[in-house]
């Protein structure tokens, strides 16, 4: 697709401060550029800076991103051999009422690639890392992803001059030791924690990562008159967001003073203590009479997302790792009209038709503008294990996920997914969460996505969670029925969060992040190389499936 013009160029600034250049007496012509020579010089540099701004060649970015179609995961290449599908859970079809006119329910059935799109560009899942996983040792992993490398990535972007969103969360390696029980930063910075479940199935720990993810509303949607904080204002406004995101017509909430919001959210006709709202069409505070609309976050609007290695503690305990994979940013710089929504998605499908890849505009250190209202931007690691900011092809690879899918609710994943009401405010825990099921389905999810799929991942070749859920490869429901919860049913045993530990850590230490991210061990077998629009196997009707990724937690 061509590149959008947006509002967000309005409000940042696409300047970068660098120190010394290795790129900068070079021609910035990119007709003088060999690109698989220019591909190697990059990889290299990665390897060895300690930058934490990378540094880029003085052309166009462009003239030299790898794979013009980085939009689309790896997990689009899955084998599944007309019967298995782990499609649905990203291609849906338009949910009444909602943002996300996509309406991509299609490609479940049919592999709809560009002529780019044909070649599956992520080598790193063909790489066997068994050798390099036998040199590591337990006790060289768990040293690693104990260590914290969080703590320094904010004064080393100042000291660069960095352009960009600045990581202002204190504490957050420590997980959940940043919080207070109901989920809000102990730092007074407005990042407040959600427990939600992990989105089928890259984010299973089982599959190699754990991750958490924050949200911070407005000034003006936490703070009183006067620009104070205010806790009620503020608990008022998350619910009744929550509430609309997921089409809900009434939420419990953590107690709101009705008295200090002026307002009878609970519509018992008097102001008391509510911790429920029925009223739901204004938010309150200094925010009262701003835009809403469901399934729509409101200008202002911050998702911080950390994607971490397999944590093992005491005892085998899975949880999240103290090291971050990467730190992702997220912010609604405009909340649009649906009809506006709805305009992008036809002009994205006219790209399409036409076969244009996919364009966006760069911001900068802000990241890219997804052309929906939202800057995305990121760090992860570089090859000592340091956070230093995202290059513009690690970038542009998420927009696939935050833009071109059917299943999102305004671009984003997660906190449609929280826990309803008050229960589910506070940091990501998976013991005692049941699986509870998507809207519309009877069992649960992670039950319903195992038999669609033939197995616990994308690629079928997570072979811990066949021997656990299944016999005979076909989802086994009385070894489900032992499960008490998802954690159950995701943690994987200490061997193998150590391995898929170990399988990252190559990566990192290659920095070939462009060939992808997943943490495999060996090569997954049901991978295509290449696709063959008109060839390649489809699916029946009767394997293609409705999904929402609001799920239907119990009360």
């Amino acid at each position: 697709m061509k590149p959008r013009i947006s509002p967000l160029l309005l409000f940042v600034s696409v300047g970068i401060c660098h120190a010394s250049d290795p790129f900068e007496s070079r021609s910035t012509n990119p007709k003088d550029y060999d690109p698989e020579a220019l591909r190697k010089e990059l990889i290299e540099y990665l390897r060895t800076t300690d930058d934490v701004i990378p540094k880029t060649p003085p052309i166009h970015p462009k003239h030299y991103i790898s794979n013009p179609e980085a939009p689309i995961p790896p997990q689009c290449y899955t084998r599944h051999e007309a019967r298995h599908n782990p499609c649905f859970v990203c291609h849906q079809d338009t949910i009444e009422g909602r943002e996300n006119v996509m309406n991509d329910g299609d490609l479940q059935r049919d592999y709809s690639f560009s002529d780019l799109g044909l070649t599956n560009h992520w080598n790193n899942l063909l790489e066997d890392r068994t050798g390099r996983i036998a040199k590591i040792s337990d006790e060289e992993i768990l040293g690693y992803i104990g260590e914290d490398n969080y703590t320094e990535l904010p004064g080393r972007l100042k000291e660069a001059g960095f352009k960009g969103w600045i990581p202002d969360l204190k504490n957050l390696q420590l997980g959940a030791g940043a919080f207070d029980e109901n989920g809000f930063a102990k730092d007074g910075s407005g990042w407040v924690s959600f427990n939600y479940k992990p989105m089928p199935s890259t984010f299973w720990p089982t599959n190699g990562s754990t991750d958490d993810v924050m949200i911070r509303m407005g000034e003006p949607f936490r703070t009183d008159a006067e620009g104070a904080p205010s806790s009620d204002i503020y608990r008022a406004n998350l619910a009744i967001l929550e509430a609309k995101i997921k089409g809900l017509d009434a939420i419990t909430c953590l107690p709101v003073d009705e008295v200090i919001v002026n307002a009878d959210l609970d519509g018992n006709g008097e102001l008391g203590t509510a911790t429920k709202i029925t009223k739901l069409d204004s938010w309150v505070g200094p925010a009262a009479g701003s835009f809403i609309d469901s399934h729509i976050y409101p200008q202002g609007t911050e998702f911080l997302h950390t994607v971490r290695y397999v944590g093992v503690g005491p005892g085998d305990e899975i949880g999240v790792s103290t090291r971050m994979k990467e730190v992702r940013y997220m912010l609604k710089a405009k909340a649009y009209p649906k009809q506006v929504y709805a305009r992008r998605y036809e002009e994205e499908s006219f790209e399409k038709e036409a076969g244009n890849t996919p364009g966006y505009i760069s911001l900068g250190g802000y990241g890219f503008d997804n052309g929906s209202g939202w800057a995305i931007s990121g760090f992860i690691e570089n090859a000592k294990g340091r956070l230093r900011a995202l290059t513009y092809e690690e970038n542009f690879s998420c927009m696939g996920c935050h833009n071109s899918i059917g299943s999102t609710i305004d671009k984003t994943f997660s906190f449609a997914r929280k826990v309803d009401g008050a229960k589910g405010w506070g940091y990501i825990n998976l013991k005692r969460m049941p699986d509870a099921p998507s809207k519309g389905d009877e069992t649960g999810e992670i039950a319903t996505y195992m038999a669609r799929v033939g197995g616990g991942s994308e690629f079928r070749n997570n072979d811990e969670m066949l021997a656990r859920w299944f016999t005979n490869g076909r989802l086994d429901r009385v070894k489900l029925s032992e499960a008490r919860d998802v954690y159950d049913l995701l943690a994987p045993s200490p061997e193998r969060a150590l391995a898929l530990n170990k399988a990252y850590r190559c990566i990192v230490e290659d920095q070939d992040f462009i060939y992808g991210k997943d943490a495999t061990i060996t090569p997954p077998n049901n991978v295509y190389d290449k696709i063959d629009n008109d060839d390649t196997p489809t699916l029946p009707e009767s394997r293609t499936f409705r999904y929402n990724i609001v799920l239907d937690w119990p009360e």
